[in-house]
């Protein structure tokens, strides 16, 4: 029997940021942090949400993860300079043309893009969720801060599970099945 085709949630982006393996590298808890960005990808991609990436200087550093990016075929992928996604006006303005209302944010690094990619989003009026167990940091004592500082300013963050389960509303939704299994999958 096939998957049920994603009903498509418009409005909202899953912006996975810097997923790049020179940056995944340096990160202490990086197993867990690419397990968490797969979940949360996979979990996009079946309740139909719009997948984007985003590659810091993507001619020096390189692309992202090949494995997680496989994981949203078809997903744009955005080059940039600015370490707020918003920096980049060719970025902004491909956002705005896909009517995003709501940017759900996982990847790197919490305290530098993750950060003013936040802030950005909302100085664009848009909803912004930060998932706080699908982004990493260098150095946790500063992701923290930075994350409280975030919450102070009317940003979500909330771990990705509490994120999906509120997006499927309730055990009758086409995926919820599926998204059942990728929470065992990535226990």
């Amino acid at each position: 029997m096939a998957a049920p085709t994603p009903v498509p949630l418009p409005g909202v982006l899953l912006l996975c940021v810097d997923l790049q393996p020179p940056f995944i590298k340096v990160m202490d808890d990086r197993d867990e942090l690419v397990k968490r960005c797969s979940f949360v990808i996979e979990a996009a991609v079946g309740l139909g949400i719009r997948v984007a990436f985003t590659e810091q200087l993507p001619r020096k550093l390189g692309g992202t993860d090949p494995k997680l990016l496989a994981l949203a075929p078809g997903a744009d992928v955005h080059e940039k300079n600015a370490f707020s996604v918003f920096g980049d006006d060719g970025i902004t303005d491909a956002l705005r043309s896909l009517d995003i209302e709501h940017i759900i944010l996982c990847g790197l690094e919490t305290p530098v893009c993750i950060y003013q990619t936040a802030l950005g989003a909302l100085d664009a009026n848009l909803q912004v969720t930060v998932l706080s167990d699908a982004i990493g940091a260098r150095r946790p004592a500063d992701a923290a801060q930075c994350i409280d500082a975030l919450t102070r300013s009317g940003i979500h963050v909330l771990p990705a599970e509490t994120v999906f389960y509120a997006l499927l509303h309730d055990a009758g939704h086409p995926f919820f099945k599926g998204f059942t299994q990728l929470v065992k999958k990535y226990a």
